[in-house]
C-alpha cells in the first residue's frame, strides 16, 4: 500500500510531465474530480492537484520535448546526492541534477538503465502527498520494463527494495512486489512486471512507471475518461485477488490504471 509518512525508497508523491499543463489539469479534474491551483508565483508552471483538499499529484512542463507526456513516481531519500550518484553508479542516468526548490525540499529527475523516468526527492517543508489508498488517489505504482531482473538489481541496490514474487494465472509470468528496506508484508507499495519493449509503442521500449489511482467505481470512472478524451486501453475488467482494473491514457498519452480493490475478487 502507499502511505503518506515517508522512507527511504518509499514513493511520496507523483509528477506529470506535461505538454499542455491546463488542459491536462482538465482531463484528470473531469474523471477524479480533483482541483487544480497554481503551486504560487515562485512556481508559476506547475499545478497541485487535489482530491477533497487533500493534495495528491503536480503537474509539469516535461523535462524532454523529443518524449511523450508521463507520470513520474517521486520516490523519497535522505541523502538526495548520495542518491544521484548511486543512480549512475548503478547504469542510470541523472536528467536534473539534485535542485533545491525553495524551503520545500530537493529534487532530481533521473531515469534506470531501460530509460525509466522517475525522481528523487529530499524533503524540506513537504514531505509527501497529503492522501492515498483511498478513491481518487494513488493506491499502487507499477514499473514495466524489459527485464525484471536488472530493473531488480538496480532499485534494489539504489533503495535497498524488498521483492516478492508471484506467479501470474494463465502463463501471464511473474509479478514482483516492492517493499521498502526492512518494512514487512504490509507495506508493499507497487511492483514490477516483464513487458516486451514492442508492447510498449508509445515511449519506445523504455522502462514506463504507472500510477494506480484507486476509484470507487472502476467501469463508472472509465468511462469518464472516455467522455474527457482519454482511452481506455483494456478492461474493466476482474483481477482475481486484486479488484476491478482499468488501464488507461489521458488524451496526451501518459498511462495510468484503475482500481476498485472491492469489488471482483472473487
Amino acid at each position: 500500500m502507499i502511505t503518506t509518512d515517508f522512507v527511504t525508497g518509499s514513493p511520496c508523491w507523483l509528477n506529470l510531465g506535461a505538454t499542455d499543463i491546463e488542459a491536462s489539469a482538465g482531463f484528470y479534474t473531469k474523471v477524479f474530480g480533483w482541483r487544480a491551483a497554481s503551486a504560487g508565483a515562485r512556481m508559476a508552471d506547475y499545478m497541485v492537484m487535489r482530491s477533497d483538499g487533500a493534495a495528491v499529484a503536480g503537474i509539469g512542463p516535461h523535462i524532454d520535448e523529443d518524449e511523450s507526456p508521463e507520470w513520474g513516481v517521486q520516490f523519497w531519500v535522505p541523502d538526495i546526492e548520495a542518491a544521484a550518484l548511486r543512480v549512475q553508479e548503478l547504469g542510470g542516468s541523472v536528467l536534473v541534477e539534485p535542485t533545491e526548490l525553495y524551503e520545500f525540499g530537493q529534487l532530481a529527475h533521473v531515469t534506470d538503465p531501460h530509460g525509466g523516468w522517475f525522481t528523487l526527492w529530499q524533503a524540506g517543508t513537504f514531505t509527501s502527498a497529503e492522501a492515498a489508498d483511498r478513491p481518487n488517489a494513488l493506491c499502487w505504482v507499477e514499473l514495466w520494463t524489459s527485464s525484471v531482473k536488472e530493473a531488480k538489481d538496480f532499485y534494489g541496490g539504489l533503495f535497498g527494495w524488498g521483492f516478492n514474487d508471484v506467479v501470474l494465472p494463465e502463463d501471464q509470468g511473474v509479478y514482483s512486489m516492492c517493499r521498502p528496506a526492512g518494512l514487512g508484508e504490509d507495506r508493499y507499495f507497487g511492483g514490477l512486471l516483464e513487458v516486451a519493449p514492442d508492447e510498449l509503442p508509445q515511449i519506445g521500449g523504455r522502462s514506463d512507471w504507472h500510477p494506480v489511482f484507486q476509484v470507487a467505481d472502476c467501469d463508472e470512472s472509465a468511462a469518464l475518461v472516455g467522455e474527457a478524451g482519454g482511452q481506455v486501453h483494456m478492461g474493466p475488467e476482474d483481477a482475481p485477488g486484486v479488484g476491478r482494473v482499468a488501464l488507461c491514457s489521458d488524451p496526451f498519452t501518459a498511462g495510468f490504471l484503475l482500481l476498485d480493490p472491492h469489488t471482483g475478487r472473487d
